[in-house]
């Protein structure tokens, strides 16, 4: 049960290519089991756990090697297993043709030369992955058809070879003892065209990684220091280079326009058709469309810390994750194999004591038939196909799940709790309010201001920042700088001391503003965050910021509530601001002038109710409720921190996001339902069918041959049945 990297690539490192998998073109990728994501190494192999062959962690182009080698050796079981099929029960139709032509001994020698190459060469990796499975003590679906195919392929070579050394319960009334070419080689053919088929479908949940890998533009036009222009591959491009992008051409990094404008079709991650305006000072995304204008800019994020390139590894290790309703699989599957091969024990004793003649021959088949149709392929493949799928249309719909729980928890929230600034509004505030007392210059009174609040970081000090420069405003040094968390900013200006925040910090200085709280309140409603400013103790006036709600908010709380959500909005800002915006969106609940540790509490408090709660927000501030939620949803125009925190990343930091990834939970956790339910009902049904529990009653017997059949169907239709996924209207 090993699932370190150096157990799994020890398993590897003489079957590499015969057994497992698809070749990437990075010597150094990361390979992975489909049904284990925890089983990771570098470079293609078998899993210790279940013995299937590794795939890469990301989807590439690359020839799928598994899939070439299981192709060839299908074509040619099939070339031997057809003839093969038809000496064998030629006799069936009328006339008897086969032993017409051929003679008995004759015939049984032919099968055992067609059977030979099927049953040693075609199933070769079958057989290896057996005997690995049985050496580390981790049986699989490799144990059972690398028991079932020797089992008839041995006892009919013995048959043919020494039929001397079977007594007389085995053979036939002709006085020959049966043989079991057939099954063993069309067991073989049939189930090699379930791996093929398995594969190739496979291949295609790794779609979504393939489509977003090729939207990365291939190379960039560098401008040199002396004006000329060179055209690069995209992975020489560094920070800091200035690159040009011409109409039609494809952003190549993340970066910002420092020359020209243009207008940008962002739809690769914000899934919206309408393009939009980039001028100097504008970010632009790399793998985005730029359109009739040129436009220069700075590259600021290259490589792996490109938003595409994290984009591609989110869904990549979302993909390969676990669903917690997985575990109920995982147990099952670890039981199962043990136990059907002590049934399969139990099946051939039973009828080799208690069955009709030739009893011995019943007995083998009918374990060999419970062998092959128990393979639990399908039920370790139900949940991470759905998973693949689901993770890979999410994406396409600018909605990344970070792991497959959040997929799984996300359908059973029922309250949303949202951040205000950045979540529900454009997170670029304004400067709206600048209202001085009598006593104090406008001019001077906003250069005071707008100095202090050039050393804050906070998003509301740069909008005061920003409306001082379009005025026009010289600003001046800051000395003795001091940010007061929850409360505001200190510094010396000029000389003067200058305080800047809410009212907790007024009374801390010691200043009387109690006349000016009215007119902060009319501001307020308005839905303005309005700060207290004084100047050497003195109260100095009031400055008021407004954050533009987003177009998008009042739409996506419209169909949050369809979901049946109640939202609670959880702000540090007042109260009266809060319920302004509130008010205008039509949110359930306010929770305001929380500070950033307070946040978590309002989230505990609300969990404690009984309540599954999803978080939403965008800054550092938000990281520890959103990690506290049962699900964390982050704006992707938010912090990196966020980001990291959440279960549930919105590309666009579009709200409207969370009903369509809630529509996708839903969807994809029915799916997965479904997939369970037709291998847990498969296996339970043709376990005791294939036994010969019908036989008494009704004298029906699976032959093995059916039963592969059943086996890779089953396979094939779960990862069908998760395929369909990708055209679910969401």
């Amino acid at each position: 049960m090993e699932n370190t990297h150096s157990s799994c690539h020890d398993a590897s490192k003489s079957n590499s290519h015969s057994s497992g998998a698809k070749l990437s073109a990075d010597p150094n990728a990361i390979y992975t089991c489909p049904m284990h994501p925890e089983v990771r190494q570098v470079g293609p192999g078998s899993c210790p756990k279940c013995g299937m062959g590794l795939e890469p962690l990301i989807a590439d182009d690359s020839e799928n090697e598994e899939l070439k080698d299981m192709t060839k050796r299908f074509w040619l079981a099939a070339l031997f297993t057809v003839p093969l099929f038809i000496i064998s029960m030629g006799d069936l139709l009328p006339g008897q043709p086969i032993s017409k032509l051929l003679s008995p001994k004759f015939k049984i020698y032919l099968e055992l030369l067609l059977a030979t190459p099927v049953c040693l060469y075609s199933v070769w990796p079958f057989y290896v992955r057996g005997i690995d499975s049985i050496i580390r003590k981790s049986l699989n679906m490799f144990t059972l058809i690398g028991i079932g195919v020797s089992v008839a392929f041995i006892y009919s070579l013995i048959a043919t070879l020494l039929p001397g050394l079977f007594p007389v319960s085995f053979k036939d009334s002709t006085g020959h003892v049966a043989v079991y070419f057939e099954a063993a080689g069309v067991i073989v053919t049939l189930i090699l065209l379930g791996q093929v088929l398995e594969l190739r479908a496979r291949d295609q949940t790794g779609e979504a990684i393939k489509k977003l890998l090729g939207l990365a533009a291939k190379t960039a036009k560098r401008i040199l220091d002396n004006g000329d222009e060179e055209d690069i591959p995209l992975e020489d491009v560094q920070l800091n280079d200035k690159l040009r992008v011409r109409p039609g051409e494809k952003v190549p990094v993340d970066g910002i326009v420092v020359e020209g404008k243009s207008n940008v079709d962002e739809s690769m991650i914000s899934g919206e058709p309408i393009p939009v305006e980039k001028k100097v000072g504008s970010l632009v995304v790399g793998a985005t469309v730029n359109g009739t204008g040129s436009f220069v800019m700075e590259a600021q994020k290259i490589g792996a810390d490109t938003l595409l390139s994290r984009i591609i590894h989110m869904v990549a290790e979302a993909q390969r994750s676990k669903a917690p309703i997985q575990k109920l699989a995982d147990i099952v599957s670890g039981y199962f194999v043990p136990i059907v091969i002590l049934i399969a024990v139990a099946t051939f004793f039973t009828w080799a004591k208690f069955g009709p003649e030739p009893s011995m021959a019943y007995a083998i088949i009918n374990s060999v038939a419970v062998l092959i149709i128990a393979c639990p392929c399908a039920l370790g493949l139900a949940t991470p196909m759905s998973i693949m799928v689901s993770t890979g249309r999410a994406a396409s719909m600018g909605v990344l799940f970070k792991n497959a729980e959040a997929i799984e928890v996300l359908r059973k929230v029922n309250t949303l709790v949202v951040d205000k600034t950045g979540t529900l509004t454009e997170g670029r505030p304004e400067l709206v309010t600048i209202q001085p007392e009598d006593s104090f210059n406008k001019e001077s009174f906003i250069s005071l201001v707008a100095s202090l609040e050039k050393g804050s970081e906070h998003p509301l000090a740069e909008a005061i920042v920003r409306g001082a420069e379009k005025l026009s405003i010289d600003l001046k040094a800051v000395e003795s700088f001091n940010s007061v968390t929850g409360k505001g900013v200190i510094g010396v200006v000029e000389g003067k001391t200058v305080a800047l925040g809410n009212k907790a910090l007024m009374n801390d200085e010691g200043v009387e503003f109690k006349h000016a709280i009215e007119n902060a309140e009319n501001f307020r409603k308005e839905g303005q965050t309005v700060m207290f400013v004084s100047i050497d103790k003195k109260f100095a006036g009031l400055i008021g910021v407004a954050d533009p709600i987003k177009k998008t908010s009042k739409e996506a709380i419209v169909e949050l509530h369809k979901e049946g959500l109640e939202i609670v909005m959880l702000t540090g800002d007042s109260k009266t601001t809060a319920e302004a915006v509130a008010s205008s969106l039509g949110i359930d609940k306010v929770v305001a002038e929380v500070l950033p540790e307070q946040k978590v509490e309002v989230v505990n408090r609300l969990q404690s109710e009984g309540n599954t709660v999803a978080m939403a927000g965008d800054g550092i501030n938000d990281a520890p409720a959103l990690a506290k939620a049962h699900v964390g949803i982050a704006m992707g125009t938010g912090t990196d921190v966020a980001m990291e925190s959440a279960g549930v990343t919105l590309v666009k930091g579009d709200l409207r996001g969370i009903v369509r990834a809630r529509k996708l939970s839903r969807a994809t956790m029915a799916n997965i339902k479904q997939n369970l339910f037709f291998a847990f009902i498969y296996n339970a049904a043709g376990v005791p069918i294939a036994a010969g529990l019908l036989f008494p009653f009704f004298e029906i017997l699976l032959s093995p041959m059916i039963a592969a059949a059943a086996m890779s169907f089953s396979s094939v239709s779960v990862i069908a049945n998760s395929l369909r996924l990708r055209a679910t209207k969401i």
